[in-house]
């Protein structure tokens, strides 16, 4: 068995994100789920998630969509406490530099643009879907740049090697608490249309009672008061189940812009 929960595990919350996994981890025993010691934090994200090994893990919602759907089972969404978070859903912030002269979102044609990685929901596919209605022919942006990770966008904004970037709401307010130096750096210029949150995941494989283990699971720990420190640091307000077709909105998303004549970010 492996678990994971590498979508917000920065070295900062590092000891949150395995305080949350200790507790999981024994909610899973207690309901005769055979959950490792500790969290996988080696191995290639893409290559755990298909692994039919996978008991727990949180994948963004573009790839459970689309590359993912044969490899994994959905188990809950989660109920972040962040600004843009509603209920199981979330966006991103399209952020630019404190002092850039941009003042809505068409101040930003002929910019710059980075992106974590093109199969990121709210680094590449909200981005496109808050660009898409002012985009011609195609292309907006002069140049895109891909950074391979939300911090590293942010970073290449600030630096000046980028104008512009979309932000995981989450990952956002997340560097507004532990990452000031970078987001004291830039500002919120726009925000994109809603998503459903980066789901909890097992493997495609597990039986409806094993997945009915795990929300239980799940469920016990978010609403425990002894986790709720631990919850707090990670921006955790609780988890919901939601339909495997609530994720198609970010199917239709990406119909939509490809629609526009708009389907890569350019």
């Amino acid at each position: 068995m492996i678990a994971s929960l590498p979508m917000y595990d920065w070295p900062e919350l590092r000891h949150a994100t395995d305080a949350l996994w200790t507790s999981l981890r024994d909610a899973l025993r207690d309901r005769g789920l055979d959950a490792p010691d500790g969290l996988e934090r080696h191995r290639d994200r893409d290559e755990q998630w298909r692994d039919p090994e996978l008991l727990l893990s949180q994948t963004c919602g573009f790839p459970f969509a689309t590359a993912l759907k044969e490899s994994v089972r959905l188990v809950a969404a989660p109920l972040y406490v962040a600004e843009g978070c509603a209920g199981p859903a979330y966006c991103s912030v399209i952020v630019v530099r404190a002092d850039d002269s941009a003042r809505t979102l068409h101040d930003l044609r002929g910019r710059r643009a980075a992106f974590n990685a093109r199969d990121s929901q709210s680094g590449y596919n909200a981005f496109r879907a808050a660009i898409a209605p002012l985009a011609q022919g195609g292309t907006y942006f002069s140049e895109t740049v891909e950074t391979g990770a939300h911090v590293a966008s942010m970073r290449a904004v600030i630096e000046g090697s980028a104008d512009c970037a979309a932000i995981d709401c989450v990952c956002w307010a997340l560097a507004e608490h532990y990452r000031f130096d970078l987001a004291s750096r830039l500002r919120v210029l726009a925000w994109s249309p809603p998503a459903p949150a980066l789901p909890f995941v097992t493997a495609f494989g597990r039986s409806d009672a094993e997945v009915d283990a795990l929300r239980e699971a799940l469920f016990t720990v978010v609403n425990d008061p002894r986790t709720a420190d631990t919850r707090r640091a990670l921006l955790l307000g609780g988890a919901e189940v939601v339909e495997d077709t609530a994720y198609e909105a970010i199917l239709a998303m990406d119909s939509k812009t490809r629609e526009a004549g708009y389907p890569h970010l350019a």
